[in-house]
C-alpha cells in the first residue's frame, strides 16, 4: 500500500513513524532523494492502514506491506523518489506473489477517510511496468448508475461501505484525478467491460 507522508521532510516523518506513542509505522519510507528506511521488518504488521477495505477484507494491516513517500501531497514525487519505489516494488512483488492488482493506495481501501498517495501519484508510470493494475477498456456503459459502477469498482478491490461520492471520488483518484463533476461514463473505463451492458 502507498501513502504519502503529508509531512514537511522525511526526517520528521521518519521521527514520527518510529515514535511508539503515535501508534503508527510503516514499513518503509523513501525520501524526495531516493533513500530508503527499512522500519518495520516485511511479515511484521506495521500500523500503517487503519480503517478500511479492499477486496473484501478489512485488517488490512495483517496483509499489507505499507510504503510511505516523502511527500505533502501537493506537489509530483520526485524522480529519485520513483526509482527507488520502483525497485522496492519489484522486489516485494516477487518475495510475496503480489499481483499488480494488490498494489493500492491508502484512497483505495478508505475512501472518503484517506485521499493519498493523491492525485498527483503517477499510477500510469507504475502500470506501464506492470507494479500496478490500470483497467481499460474501449467504451463505458450505455447507463452510468451508480448501482452498476459500485458494482464494477466491488469487483476491482474497492469494497468499503462508503456513500457513493466518496467512492467516486476514491476511483478518480486512482485513475482519473482530474475528473471533476458527476458520475460519467468515462469513470467505468477504467473499471473494466460490464457484464450487463446492452
Amino acid at each position: 500500500m502507498i501513502h504519502y507522508t503529508a509531512m514537511h521532510s522525511a526526517s520528521a516523518a521518519l521521527q514520527r513513524l518510529c515514535d511508539p506513542s503515535v501508534e503508527v509505522s510503516a514499513h518503509y519510507l523513501i525520501g524526495a532523494e531516493g533513500h530508503c528506511w527499512q522500519m518495520v521488518a516485511e511479515d511484521q504488521r506495521a500500523w500503517h492502514a487503519g480503517a478500511g477495505q479492499w477486496c473484501g477484507f478489512d485488517d488490512i494491516n495483517s496483509r499489507s506491506i505499507g510504503i510511505e513517500l516523502d511527500n505533502r501531497g501537493d506537489h509530483p514525487f520526485a524522480e529519485p523518489q520513483m526509482v527507488t519505489l520502483e525497485r522496492l516494488m519489484k522486489d516485494i512483488m516477487s518475495r510475496w506473489s503480489i499481483s499488480a492488482q494488490g498494489v493500492i493506495g491508502h484512497s483505495d481501501m478508505a475512501p472518503g477517510r484517506k485521499i493519498d498517495p493523491g492525485p498527483r501519484f503517477d499510477w500510469p508510470r507504475l502500470a506501464c511496468q506492470g507494479l500496478a493494475d490500470l483497467r481499460s477498456c474501449d467504451e463505458g456503459p450505455m447507463d452510468p448508475t451508480f448501482e452498476l459502477f459500485r458494482r464494477m469498482a466491488h469487483r476491482v478491490g474497492f469494497t468499503s461501505p462508503v456513500e457513493d461520492e466518496a467512492l467516486l471520488s476514491a476511483v478518480r483518484l486512482r485513475y482519473r484525478p482530474w475528473a471533476r463533476g458527476s458520475l460519467a461514463a468515462d469513470d467505468f473505463i477504467p473499471l473494466g467491460p460490464s457484464s450487463s451492458r446492452s
